[in-house]
């Protein structure tokens, strides 16, 4: 019971849709009616600019984060921390506030990994920057960050059900940013900072 208490919690902390309230708050209105219709930082950056992007941020960090922590204390097993840490994502990206849909489960995705995996999540990172500040490409970045993770995990032995979770996350991310590999391949993608081309 408390396992499945955590993870109905874990999944409704990850359902919050901080960039939409993020958004609404910096005079935006809904953030789905702009640029990619995502709910996530990158697309409130090129909405509402550089604070609300780093609010949003930081929040859905902290969603993920939150989510691991209260998991630890209402499943207090492993596989019931694991499954709290997904269920955050799930949340993140299939928000019951709006109506199952939400964001890619890139920052909420984060905050879960570092709290679940933190030394995993290290070499990650340079990835991410290298990648976004070469090419330009955040989704590029962000989906080569995640992919590295579980491979930490497993290179560090975490424990079986934190490296199935991390595995778990960094597959969903991925996939959900199919729209932009596809984007990617054909050389359609938008860089971070590239306005959209007029119609």
């Amino acid at each position: 019971m408390s396992d499945a208490l955590g993870i109905v919690a874990a999944y409704l902390i990850g359902a919050v849709p901080t960039g939409f309230l993020v958004a609404r708050a910096f005079g935006v209105g809904d953030i789905r009616q702009h640029g990619s219709g995502s709910i996530g930082a990158t697309n409130v950056l090129r909405a509402a600019g550089w604070v609300p992007a780093l609010l949003t941020l930081v929040l859905d960090i902290a969603k993920g984060d939150g989510a691991v922590w209260l998991g630890a204390r209402l499943a207090g097993s492993a596989p019931g921390v694991a499954a709290c840490a997904l269920a955050a994502v799930v949340g993140n990206c299939w928000s019951v506030f709006l109506r199952f849909r939400g964001g890619k489960g890139v920052a909420t995705g984060l905050g879960v990994l570092l709290a679940l995996v933190p030394w995993a999540v290290v070499p990650a990172i340079p990835v991410w920057l290298a990648i976004a500040l070469t090419t330009r490409y955040v989704s590029l970045g962000s989906i080569l960050a995640a992919a590295c993770v579980p491979f930490g995990a497993l290179l560090l032995r975490y424990p079986a059900p934190f490296i199935a979770a991390s595995f778990a996350v960094a597959a969903l991310i991925i996939a959900r940013h199919h729209e932009n590999i596809g984007r990617l391949l054909s050389g359609t993608e938008r860089r971070l900072g590239e306005k959209r081309a007029a119609p």
